[in-house]
């Protein structure tokens, strides 16, 4: 059970944006999405990753995509008006977000940053996103997370 509130669910409240908490145990040896879909019951198309990458012209950029998805790096560079794009180091992951490994939410980041959400959000009511903390998903409207993150809908992913 979520004893505190994380800052993405806090910014989601004062927002009044509806959301679920989806709780899973986590496991070190596999922070997959696909394996976070199984643990809380749902389609891994639903479940989207957040991905945090360095744009050689526009600096730092942050995609959501389904998590049974891979990055298409050259879609991702094109979409953001870069000529290269390279994925942040995780060890970086932290100071530069706020969030680790396995808990990079879209809501709440340090700074805001270019959110780039795969179009595929946009045929489902819900998706899951990352809630801010290993072990919380957040079930909500991709129509209202975008616009609250000033999200972009666009195609950066291929197949995994």
């Amino acid at each position: 059970m979520i004893k505190n509130k994380t800052n993405a669910m806090r910014l989601l409240d004062a927002a009044k944006i509806a959301y679920e908490i989806k709780e899973y145990i986590p496991d070190e040896n596999d922070l997959t999405g696909t394996h976070i879909a199984e643990q809380i019951g749902l389609a891994p198309e639903i479940v989207f990753k957040t991905l945090v990458a360095h744009g050689d012209k526009t600096g730092y950029v942050v995609f959501c995509i389904p998590s049974c998805r891979e990055i298409d790096l050259k879609k991702a560079a094109s979409v953001t008006g870069n000529k290269k794009i390279e994925m942040v180091h995780v060890k970086d992951l932290l100071a530069l977000t706020g969030y680790v490994r396995g808990a990079c939410s879209p809501v709440g980041m340090k700074k805001k940053f270019p959110t780039y959400i795969d179009k595929s959000a946009e045929i489902f009511e819900k998706i899951t996103v990352s809630g801010g903390m290993k072990g919380a998903q957040l079930l909500l409207s991709p129509k209202e997370l975008v616009p609250f993150v000033d999200g972009k809908i666009c195609e950066v992913t291929r197949d995994a």
